[in-house]
């Protein structure tokens, strides 16, 4: 069976923020990790159905990761 695999890398002023957040999607997919400054995601699979739909759901995620993050920043900062 042929395996896919595939990186992610997007940047991120708050990347260990991001990474926790999508911590509990890290299931057999897609492990996601900070790195400096930003995010990566490592995806490996041999269903490629199974990757395009796990990736989908990880930009999602990923969207909403990074807005969750930045308001909590703001608001700790008194911003908000």
């Amino acid at each position: 069976m042929t395996r896919i695999e595939g990186t992610i890398e997007t940047p991120h002023g708050l990347p260990g923020c991001v990474a926790a957040a999508l911590e509990p999607d890290n299931l057999t997919l897609i492990r996601t990790y900070p790195i400096e400054g930003g995010v990566r995601a490592e995806i490996g699979g041999t269903r490629l159905r199974s990757i395009i739909a796990s990736v989908d759901d990880y930009l999602m995620n990923l969207a909403i990761a990074e807005e969750i993050c930045t308001c909590a920043s703001r608001r700790g900062r008194g911003l908000e």
